[in-house]
């Protein structure tokens, strides 16, 4: 009888058998770090100071962390890091190419903002029951589900986010807030069971979970299976989680109801991750089925930005006008996805990393216009603008930020998204672009003169000089208004890199090469 130790087993198309190199553990940096740290803020749940410090030193690790994984993606391309040594598809793989890369940058300047802000705006009660544990956490499963390169653990990474952000909506417990709670958890719980249908559809129909196997069986299997259905699946479970319309109702019903340091970073980040999801799932893995489905989803992009700008101009309370903005630059994400061209999802990157560090900005902003007039109705509102024109400035060149008009960062993927929808004779799409940028600026004009340029109303209390808490939340505004600004004075540089995502994504194959090797990348099943 033959022993098995008798026998030669060839591990090199199986397992990794060389020393990664060091800088390719920056794909698991956040992951780690984000636990770490969370988990270093429970030790010290009651000692509010010491929790602080290691919340926001964890925060600025994890940026770090960030900046180091896009320069190491831009130099050198794609990063892979196989778990456990395991070779895909036989284990579990983070890829970082340069959509990942660079959303997870983005999302690692909006925690650190958030977690400046909440220093003034979270009281010791909130932090002491997890809103820095909750926070990390949070942009850990942010972070992490844009640098996965499993379709199952972007769904595990998606529960993760949902449940820290479950925890960050309900701190204070206040009727508004369960409220808001319930709404949120009910309409997501039904995108994620959606989402986990699809993958074990998907699973059957692949047998796999790797998303580049996945990208590279496709085409061979493109007319077997419920192929179709499938991406209609992730289309509408996506859509339901990037706010899409129709099934955007969730957002302004609760966006409005945690502290606005919450309600910032949701802002900036969830719905991102709903975007970044659908351009993978439709770039990457089904490129075909966009192809079928491109026209809908332009329909739905116009839909949504135009309703989202008219919700806009509806309220009366702040945070609700800046949630309907919220789902407004979906649509205009969403339009690059349902163009399909290299300038069109260039235009819906450069859009979607606008829009994370805008809408965060105008929401810590909207905390601090709250805090000085009492309230966030803008029948009541008045007078900011004599009590401190400096506010008045960063609220104009944000408004003026996210309507898309010169000289700041909104204006230029404005421009790719028109150019893009002109160049396919999409012509309808180009005017929903330009008019939903229209109505906006109406809105968040409207906003501005309701705030700063009418008088303070009678018997209201007189607006005093900014507090020392309150300047500290200036300041984390402060800072991302000087990104958008920046943007949108030398954008040459953010065009290169949302040029770069986008020829990466309309060639998938770089994708597949990167993470089975070039050897591996062209085979089929």
């Amino acid at each position: 009888m033959a022993s098995a130790n008798n026998t030669d087993v060839n591990l090199e198309s199986a397992m990794l058998l060389t020393e990664p190199a060091l800088a390719d553990w920056l794909v698991a940096a956040p992951l780690i770090l984000g636990f770490l740290f969370g988990a270093l803020c429970l030790m010290q749940r009651k000692n509010v100071i010491v929790q602080t410090r290691i919340a926001l030193f964890g925060l600025l690790l994890m940026l770090i962390a960030d900046i180091g994984l896009f320069i190491n993606v831009w130099q050198n391309g794609t990063v892979v890091m196989t778990m456990g040594r395991w070779l895909p598809p036989f284990g579990i793989t983070f890829a970082a190419d340069m959509l990942g890369a660079t959303f997870a940058l983005v999302a690692g300047i909006v925690g650190l903002a958030g977690g400046i802000y909440a220093l003034s705006d979270v009281d010791s009660t909130s932090r002491r029951y997890g809103f820095y544990p909750f926070l990390l956490l949070m942009l850990a499963g942010v972070t992490t589900a844009f640098l996965t390169g499993d379709i199952f653990n972007l769904y595990v990474w998606f529960e993760v986010l949902l449940i820290s952000s479950f925890g960050l909506l309900v701190l204070g417990s206040e009727r508004r807030q369960l409220d808001g709670a319930i709404k949120y958890a009910f309409l997501n719980l039904i995108a994620t069971t959606l989402f986990l249908i699809g993958v074990a559809y998907m699973y059957g129909v692949f047998g796999t979970l790797n998303m580049a196997d996945i990208a590279r069986k496709a085409p061979a299997l493109q007319d077997t299976g419920p192929h179709f259905t499938i991406a209609i699946m992730f289309l509408f479970a996506f859509g339901m989680k990037a706010a899409a319309f129709p099934l955007n109702a969730w957002l302004p019903a609760s966006y409005h109801t945690p502290r606005i340091a919450v309600s910032a970073v949701f802002a900036g980040l969830l719905t991102k991750v709903g975007v970044y999801a659908l351009l993978r799932i439709f770039l990457t893995l089904f490129p075909a089925d966009r192809d079928e489905l491109g026209g809908v989803i332009a329909v739905i992009a116009a839909l949504t930005m135009l309703i989202g700008a008219l919700g806009a101009i509806a309220q009366t309370d702040i945070r609700r006008v800046l949630g309907y903005l919220v789902i407004s630059g979906i649509g205009l994400m969403l339009a690059g996805l349902g163009l399909g061209s290299e300038i069109g999802i260039s235009g819906s990157v450069f859009y979607a990393a606008h829009s994370m560090i805008v809408m965060t900005a105008l929401y810590l902003l909207a905390g601090i216009i709250g805090r000085l007039m009492g309230t966030f109705d803008l029948n009541k509102a008045g007078g900011l603008y004599q009590a401190s024109p400096w506010l008045g400035g960063l609220c104009l060149i944000l408004a003026f930020s996210v309507s898309g008009l010169p000289p700041f960062s909104g204006l230029w993927p404005k421009i790719l998204l028109v150019k893009g929808s002109i160049d396919v004779g999409a012509w309808w799409l180009a005017a929903a672009i330009i008019v939903s940028g229209f109505l906006t600026t109406i809105a968040v004009v409207r906003m501005f003169l309701f705030a700063f340029w009418r008088s303070r109303p009678e018997g209201l209390v007189e607006i005093g000089p900014i507090s020392r808490e309150g300047r500290i939340k200036l300041y984390a505004a402060l800072g991302l208004t000087a990104l958008t600004v920046i943007a949108g004075v030398y954008p040459e540089p953010f065009i290169q890199v949302s040029d770069r995502v986008a020829f990466e994504l309309t060639h998938p194959q770089t994708y597949i090469d990167a993470v089975f090797g070039e050897k591996q990348g062209g085979s089929g099943l």
